[in-house]
Order: structure tokens, then C-alpha cells, then sequence
């Protein structure tokens, strides 16, 4: 089927000559086409230029449907690299706990955080977290986010962590998001270990690795190394695991202290570093020249008042960096990409270009998709969104507190 999407007041995040990231100044560079026009066939997109150039172009396509877009604009879908959409339980509680002085460390070391959600995503059955993860991806389809690459480490034992695994297979297989799953067993120290997190790290490594990739689960793996959790040694053991299995690293780092997590990243390819509250200028260094993504996540920084990760710092240190949503029940509870985009201009100081290639094609890079999504390129999948009347995509994080979506095509479909 071919969709025409005419009289487009902007169309945003185009790109004639693919990239798969930008980094550096180049993340100020946003191609845009005023008064467009832009065709989808088979789920892809096809076309786009001026609508002046349309008349000498209608006669090659036959089109199906016609969507008249005056006075909006038309914007890649928003891609989400780090989430944790799966879980069964909030955590307010914690949340109040938190207003009244308690650390995020401290809340852990009770039982709280991670364990809490662990304790409830084994009570779940598989189809009570998909029903309730179904849920929270159909709202962040309706707020503009095609692509999310989602985590487990909510089981912290074979099974639940299984279980998690393969309810994130079923919303590949029912959504139409673009999905890409992340084995974190490595995410918390379960009580019976602590003391002895080795045992634990063996475990990780000599059962539940070898059944994730038995059933094919996991495209990455992934593991906590930071203060309190997991060791730089912890990490390299797991790290090398799963990449005999062939799944490609990724890393939560540096979120508590200066952890080693990004050197180790960078060591074994990771494709992406998460967190980063904590940067130092070796960090900074070592990130240079690698293909690992350097990925800032505002919601939690926002959430539990942690230190801004010097994102402006690293991009005129001539890096690539990817903003995502961290959307889990204990420290970023949203999924609201467009809430990201808008923090990541007012609270880190990213020009709006910079912001949107950060959300888009820098994220789809973070979970391995920036070949398929994260832009407006002939061949790539056509997720879009059209949005409400609006004055111009400057608009998009400076009215933080609306939906500015009006339509969101996935594959080409509106849902």
C-alpha cells in the first residue's frame, strides 16, 4: 500500500545520505523540508521532497491513501534504548521514603528497590506483566516512540528472569513497536548472596546465560557495574559469558560513583554506556575514537537528584550522545519521550537539534537499530508521528507539559 502524507508544514530529521549516528557538532545538524510532501509504500518510506516538486513526481506513484497535513509536522518516532517496562509492581512507597531523606543505597540495602520489584515479578504470572506491559507500550506509541529496547533484571533468579525474557519475545511478537530485549540478571544482589555475590555471579554465568540463549532470547547483555552492585571483575565474567552466546554488551555506569563501568565498556565493545551521573575526564577520553554510545538518562537524574551527566561537555568533546527514558517503577517512572527531549534542551543545555537527534537516530544506534529507525531515509521503517498544530519542531521540548502528538504511523500504519 502506498500513503501519501501531503502539505506538510515541516518535515523534520530527513536524511539523504544515511548515517547511523552523529556525534559531536554534527548533532546540530537537523535537515528539515518546509512545505513537504513524503510517500510510504510497504511500511517503508518512499519519497519526500517540497510540494512544489510533487506534480513532477504524483505521475510515478499510484498512492492509496492521501493524508493532508496543513499546518503540522511530520517527525521521526522517538526510539527508547534504555527501559524496564516490564515489571508488577510500583514502588510510591519508596518514593515517599525518598522525599523524607532515605538514599536510593539505603532504600537497597533494606530490601527495597530492585529486590522489592524482584519480589513481586516472581509472584506474577507471565500474562499479568505482559497485560501490564502492553499497556505502558501502547501509551508511549500514542506519545510518539516507535522503537524501545527493553531489559529484564526484575527476577534475579533463572526462572523469573526467564519469565521476564520472554514476555518482552511476546511484545516483539504482538507490537508494532521495533523491540530489542536485554538480559540483565546482573541488575541487584539478591539478600541470600549478599556477602558473597560471586555465587551469585556464577549463577548468572553458568545456568542462566547458557537457558537465556538456549531459547534465543536476549539480543544484549547487560550488567549494574557501579558502587554497591557489581565489581569491574563481576562485570568482565558476565560480559564474556554472554558474548560466547552472542549477545553484544551493554553497561549501567558510573550512576553512583565513578565505577570503571565505562572503561569496561568501551573494553568489550559495549554498544552503549548508561547512566553516567558520574563522568571524569579519563571516562570522556576513553569513550573517544570507540563505537559505544554514550547514552544519558534525565528521567532518573530528575527523579532521584542525581548530578547532571555532562552531556554538553562530552558532545563539544567531539562525542556522540543518545538521551533515553529509563522507564522502571523505582527511578524513572515515564516512558514519556517527549518529557526526555524537552530536559534534555532546559536541563543539559542541548540545542533542540541536538536534543532530537539524541532521541531519535543517537538511541537507535544504542540498541542496534539506526539502520532501520531513528530517521526519515528512503528504505527505512516509516515511524512517524504527525503532530498537532504546532509553530515548529522548537516547540516540541519547550511545551514540556502537553502531547504534542496528533498521529502515530508505525511500519507505515497509523495506530
Amino acid at each position: 500500500m502506498r500513503i501519501l502524507i501531503k502539505n506538510i508544514k515541516e518535515l523534520v530529521g530527513v536524511e539523504s545520505t544515511p548515517r547511523l549516528r552523529k556525534q559531536g557538532k554534527e548533532m546540530s545538524v537537523l535537515e528539515t523540508i518546509k512545505d513537504a510532501y513524503l510517500v510510504i509504500e510497504d511500511g517503508k518510506f518512499a519519497a519526500f521532497g517540497p510540494m512544489s516538486e510533487w506534480k513532477s513526481e504524483s505521475g510515478k506513484w499510484k498512492v492509496e491513501k492521501e493524508v493532508d497535513a496543513t499546518g503540522r509536522l511530520v517527525m521521526p518516532s522517538f526510539c527508547d534504548s534504555h527501559t524496564h517496562v516490564v515489571y508488577a509492581n510500583s514502588r510510591e512507597k519508596e518514593f515517599v521514603d525518598k522525599i523524607r531523606g532515605l538514599s536510593y543505597e539505603e532504600i537497597a540495602k533494606r530490601g527495597g528497590g530492585i529486590l522489592n520489584s524482584a519480589k513481586a515479578t516472581a509472584a506474577a504470572t507471565e500474562d499479568e506483566l505482559y497485560a501490564l506491559a502492553r499497556r505502558r507500550l501502547d501509551d508511549l506509541m500514542r506519545m510518539g516512540t516507535g522503537a524501545i529496547e527493553i531489559k529484564s533484571g526484575y527476577g534475579l533468579s533463572t526462572e523469573s528472569e526467564l519469565k521476564l525474557l520472554r514476555v518482552i519475545r511476546r511484545l516483539k511478537e504482538t507490537t508494532p513497536m521495533t523491540i530489542k530485549s536485554n538480559f540483565l540478571g546482573a541488575h541487584g544482589i539478591p539478600m541470600e548472596y549478599r556477602g558473597h555475590q560471586e555465587d551469585y555471579v556464577d549463577l548468572v554465568i553458568n545456568e542462566t546465560i547458557p537457558r537465556v540463549a538456549a531459547e534465543g532470547l536476549a539480543d544484549f547483555i547487560d550488567v549494574f557495574c557501579d558502587q554497591g552492585f557489581f565489581t569491574v571483575a563481576d562485570t568482565e565474567r558476565i560480559l564474556e559469558a554472554g558474548i560466547k552466546y552472542g549477545m553484544r554488551p551493554k553497561i549501567h555506569a558510573n550512576e553512583m560513583a565513578i565505577s570503571g563501568g565505562v572503561q569496561v565498556g568501551v573494553k568489550y565493545n559495549a554498544i552503549s554506556v548508561d547512566h553516567l551521573e558520574q563522568m571524569g575526564d579519563a571516562e570522556i577520553e576513553c569513550l573517544k575514537g570507540s563505537d559505544t554510545m554514550p547514552t544519558v538518562l534525565p528521567g532518573c537524574a530528575f527523579f532521584l537528584g542525581l548530578p547532571l551527566s555532562p552531556a554538553r561537555q562530552m558532545i563539544d568533546a567531539g562525542l556522540p550522545v543518545a538521551m533515553a527514558s529509563d522507564y522502571n517503577p523505582g527511578t524513572s517512572p515515564s516512558g514519556n519521550m517527549q518529557l526526555i527531549f524537552s530536559m534534555a534542551c532546559i536541563r543539559y543545555r542541548l540545542t533542540p537539534e541536538e536534543a532530537l537527534n539524541a532521541t531519535t537516530l543517537n538511541t537507535a544506534y544504542a540498541m542496534g537499530v539506526s539502520n532501520e529507525v531513528g530517521s526519515i531515509a528512503v528504505g527505512k521503517k516509516a515511524n512517524f508521528y504527525i503532530t498537532k498544530h504546532i509553530p515548529g519542531y522548537e516547540y516540541m521540548p519547550y511545551a514540556y507539559g502537553e502531547n504534542k502528538v496528533e498521529r502515530v504511523f508505525l511500519n507505515g500504519q497509523e495506530i
